[in-house]
């Protein structure tokens, strides 16, 4: 990919609760180092993980419920605000179950609904976890990640003109108009959307949480194995950490610095 090209962003998404469903937003501030503002503030603990909110520190997916093993997750649709800190869940257009996920009795309304409907997944008292600023990312700092979709479009081709919906990938960032995987390309590179910058830091290995529909909550592609198949590896999409502040909108032009000459 050469500098000159640029790619806009069509989508915009957070995740507030590890697992559970993408929210969409028209504009949001970065800020260095840190995530979309609550993306992953939340997981749920599937058994005994040794997470402390006093000192909390990254732990493997592995360790709460995820799509890539728990993709009746996606049958949900919930909504979290920020000004109360609740969270509701719906099934089926029904409220299911609703709390602050900042006080222990929201907490345990939340929690006494996975126990009940998720006994089968579970490998221990299912818990809402969050602490300080933490995000309870897949890798262990906080980044932000894009996919493009000239990407998805190539994937579907691959799979022989099967639709594959976006957010399978669950990406804070869509963007279009770059060439299919040129993005792998721009690890150690820097992105600019506006005043802020990103530092691409990171290819994203893919895992079988894509296999599963978000609108139909049901496992029906096999996307890990077929980039194998025709790539050799498991990428799609980049991590990358915001290294200047800067607010970020739907529409807005993605553009790769040219290097300093030093």
């Amino acid at each position: 990919m050469t500098a000159s090209q640029t790619a806009e962003i069509t989508g915009l998404y957070r995740y507030p609760i590890k697992g559970l469903t993408p929210e969409p937003l028209p504009r949001v501030a970065l800020r260095v180092g840190q995530t979309l503002p609550a993306d992953r503030r939340y997981a749920i603990e599937n058994g005994p993980s040794g997470f402390d909110p006093e000192a909390p520190a990254w732990k493997p997916k592995i360790q709460f419920l995820m799509l890539a093993r728990n993709e009746r997750l996606a049958s949900l649709d919930s909504r979290f605000e920020d000004a109360t800190n609740r969270l509701t869940i719906r099934k089926d257009g029904q409220i299911v179950a609703s709390g602050d996920l900042e006080t222990a009795a929201g907490r345990a309304a939340i929690e006494r609904y996975f126990t009940e409907n998720f006994q089968p997944e579970l490998k221990g008292p299912p818990k809402v976890l969050s602490g300080r600023d933490h995000s309870f990312s897949d890798v262990a700092r906080k980044v932000v990640s894009i996919i493009n979709l000239d990407s998805v479009r190539a994937i579907e081709t691959m799979l022989g003109g099967t639709a594959v919906h976006p957010l399978r990938f669950r990406a804070n960032l869509y963007v279009k108009g770059w060439p299919a995987w040129s993005e792998l390309d721009l690890v150690g590179q820097t992105l600019a959307i506006g005043q802020a910058r990103l530092k691409v830091v990171k290819r994203i290995v893919r895992c079988p949480a894509t296999n599963v529909d978000p609108e139909t909550a049901m496992r029906d592609l096999e996307i890990p194995p077929t980039l194998s198949r025709y790539l050799g590896h498991m990428d799609c999409g980049i991590y990358a950490e915001v290294i200047t502040d800067g607010e970020i909108g739907v529409g807005d032009a993605v553009a790769v610095e040219e290097p300093k000459l030093v």
